[in-house]
């Protein structure tokens, strides 16, 4: 029998509970009358549950999905998702001059070498951090240090392997099925498709179709043209199912979606980032365009973070940032619901010209999103987590690892976006932007190891400025070359994507 993946509806169900215990809503009575007709939990880790269920339950699960989608957040007022209530509740970061998007390469593009350069680090940058994270995806955090350590590994340095691994070690945390023949040591040739790089092909095609003025109905166009519905996962697969079944977006992101609010935007979001350099709220706003489509709030929160983070790291200078008055915001340690405001400083920003760091493209992705949402709380959990740890070495990580999996891998699915947002920032913090320390740390943090990895090596690979800063026990396995299925972009090199994407920038 064909268990679709993501998309039975006895499993989104149970997501869906989740998700409404986690933006506050009161879905009790719905869990009761679920439990009591025989309905089970979703699964922890696969797209679907094992066993087929009642075929009843099918269509009690689409009339409480119903039901569920009908209440409303009392979060909803920090979180929104459209874009003009987003900018109401965040600073106004500085927007270039006409002069700053000249030297930028803003506009029109620019033949620079070094700008190309970096855009092709942050390229490969992002394909090296998913290869890395691609044989561990699934596996649980235990599972990963076991299967590092056992092979001299650990802390987390070069690519996994299965030379040397103990049977027992294997058997128990086996390698992801997909990834397993294509992302080991020994047994790397280019790098395999995979969707954390197929989206950032999808924009750059958005992007030389349709230009910055695009809309969300282009992007739902182009996947239907380009997009082969088995390479999407989660949200990103139930928008799809719902433009097939005549659904228009932005409704698309909501009907029967308890995805909305994971991790697959964010992963779409680096080509508007690349190409708005020294510009985060342009690129959010391109961002927000693009991953209302499948995502609402904190979902949507972390497409533009990407975006407005990368942006400002793709600027061959940026602007400090400063504190300006403080708004009401939620604190981070609280449980949903939140309704007890807490002060916290609203990040803006002075054109004060300063090489961009990891730090301040933190600050630029904070910028641009709801200073109380949930998913801003996470990116300062992470960032201050980070920095408390005392040692700095990748040993002295783990901790920090063990402390974001106390607060978050009890409620949160691993591909919920706030774990891996909080994970996230805090590698890259704790790293101090150094591009091995990076990806190596977002990886052996768990949860969803080939994204977190991949956001982590876009980011530092551009503030890395050029494939040579990046080691060579990274880059030559990958041989210049992708595999993919979207478009004609099949075996193209990372040097011409850079090259495309140079000549994208807006």
């Amino acid at each position: 029998m064909l268990r679709l993946t993501w998309v039975q509806p006895e499993d989104l169900l149970g997501h869906e509970l989740r998700q409404a215990a986690q933006d506050g809503r009161d879905a009790s009575g719905v869990e009761r009358r679920w439990r009591e007709a025989g309905g089970l939990p979703p699964p922890d880790r696969a797209g679907a549950s094992p066993p087929a269920q009642d075929p009843r339950l099918r269509v009690l699960a689409n009339t409480l999905l119903d039901e569920l989608a009908s209440t409303q957040s009392p979060l909803r007022a920090l979180e929104p998702t459209s874009l003009p209530e987003i900018k109401q509740l965040t600073s106004r970061p500085v927007r270039p001059s006409l002069e700053d998007r000249e030297r930028e390469g803003l506009g029109a593009a620019s033949t620079e070498a070094p700008v190309t350069r970096s855009l092709h680090a942050s390229w490969l940058g992002r394909a090296v951090g998913c290869l890395l994270g691609k044989p561990v995806e699934k596996l649980p955090l235990h599972g990963i240090r076991a299967i590092a350590r056992s092979t001299s590994n650990w802390p987390l340095n070069t690519w996994f392997t299965h030379r040397g691994l103990p049977r027992d070690v294997a058997e128990r945390y086996p390698w992801n099925r997909c990834s397993r023949p294509t992302s080991l040591a020994e047994n790397i040739d280019g790098m395999p498709e995979d969707d954390d790089l197929n989206y950032p092909l999808l924009g750059l095609l958005l992007l030389r179709r349709h230009g910055t003025g695009f809309t969300t109905a282009d992007v739902a166009r182009l996947w239907l043209d380009e997009l082969p519905a088995g390479r999407t996962f989660t949200a990103e697969r139930i928008a799809y199912r719902n433009l097939l079944d005549g659904i228009e977006p932005p409704d698309t992101a909501v009907h029967r979606n308890p995805f909305r609010e994971w991790i697959g935007a964010q992963i779409r979001a680096d080509i508007f980032g690349w190409t708005n350099p020294g510009d985060p709220a342009r690129a959010a706003e391109l961002a927000h365009a693009e991953a209302t489509l499948t995502h609402t709030a904190n979902g949507v929160y972390g497409a533009m973070f990407v975006a407005a983070a990368i942006a400002h790291a793709a600027a061959r200078t940026a602007t400090t940032t400063r504190t300006a008055a403080p708004t009401a915001t939620t604190s981070h340690t609280a449980a949903p619901p939140r309704t007890t405001p807490t002060i916290h400083p609203t990040p803006t920003t002075d054109a004060i010209p300063t090489a961009p760091t990891i730090h301040t493209a933190l600050n630029a992705g904070l910028s641009v999103i709801p200073p109380g949402s949930r998913y801003a709380q996470a990116i300062r959990f992470g960032i201050e987590t980070a920095r408390a740890e005392p040692t700095g070495t990748p040993a002295g990580f783990a901790s920090v690892v063990d402390t974001l999996h106390a607060r978050y891998a009890h409620d949160h699915h691993w591909v919920h976006v706030l774990p891996n947002a909080a994970l996230l920032a805090a590698a890259l913090t704790h790293a101090d932007g150094d591009f091995t320390g990076s990806i190596c740390r977002a990886v052996s943090g768990g949860w969803d190891t080939d994204s977190n990895g991949a956001t982590a090596g876009s980011i530092t690979g551009l503030l890395a400025g050029s494939p040579d800063a990046i080691d060579d026990r990274w880059t030559t396995p990958l041989k210049n070359r992708l595999a993919t299925s979207v478009a004609d972009f099949d075996g193209i090199g990372f040097d011409e994507l850079a090259r495309l994407t140079q000549e994208a920038r807006t």
